[in-house]
């Protein structure tokens, strides 16, 4: 069968395939976001922003993080949230808080991933999210450029 023509369902394959690999798996993501956010909530800049907008609501918020990271890097279909909108309607973010969060993502990879592949492999994903959100609340012309 040509490569180029795979159905989704093989395409789902694949990608869990190489998540089980890495060593990704839902224990993992559990870990990964909890210890994530656990570093955000004590972040002088972040944690000012996700206390304002979450509250004590956080148990529903680690949930939806965990359905949708393991939606990115294990094609589990769990996530039906609207990113771009929630994030849109935050008042007092700018791109720096973006590398910040990227900053403190890469830390916690580095410090619990199961694999050094891991690694890449979530942050090519959070870049791109990155991206993509910066880009739905800034507009193009202020997206930052990298050196």
């Amino acid at each position: 069968m040509n490569h180029l023509l795979r159905t989704a369902e093989e395409r789902r394959r694949e990608i869990q395939s190489n998540a089980d690999r890495m060593g990704i798996d839902d224990a993992y993501i559990s870990e990964l976001v909890e210890t994530f956010y656990a570093r955000v909530r004590a972040d002088a800049d972040l944690g000012p922003i996700f206390e304002k907008e979450i509250g004590d609501n956080w148990a529903p918020h680690l949930a939806r993080m965990k359905d949708f990271w393991a939606s990115v890097a294990m094609n589990a279909g769990r996530y039906t949230g609207k990113p771009v909108p929630a994030h849109t309607k935050l008042t007092g973010v700018d791109a720096t808080h973006f590398q910040t969060w990227l900053g403190l993502f890469q830390q916690v990879l580095e410090d619990t991933a199961p694999s050094p592949e891991a690694v890449p492999y979530f942050m090519e994903r959070a870049q791109r999210i990155a991206k993509s959100l910066q880009l739905a609340m800034f507009g193009l012309q202020n997206l930052p450029t990298r050196n």
